[in-house]
């Protein structure tokens, strides 16, 4: 990866979003934002907070939690570690 996210920061890859529900195709101005992804980078902490996240953790945030970014034509998340909600287990 070549996005390194500073102290507290981690880099997310969203989830897709649905795009079909029983049979009917959501357009893409009604697809809910998906609200889980996966850590693909991870800052180093500060001094007054260890970085707990980690690579390739799956997690749940926020629905208008971090910076949108586009990265080589991939669409990623950028957020503060406490802007993470829970680390889905399993």
């Amino acid at each position: 990866m070549n996005i390194q996210p500073l102290a507290d920061r981690v880099l997310v890859l969203p989830a897709p979003a649905e795009e079909k529900v029983g049979g009917i195709i959501i357009p893409d101005t009604a697809k809910e934002k998906p609200l889980t992804g996966t850590i693909v980078a991870a800052g180093e902490g500060t001094k007054d907070e260890q970085m707990i996240l980690k690579e390739g953790d799956k997690v749940l945030y926020g629905k208008y939690a971090g910076t949108e970014l586009e990265f080589e034509g991939e669409k990623y998340l950028i957020m503060r570690q406490s802007d993470v909600l829970a680390v889905v287990k399993g």
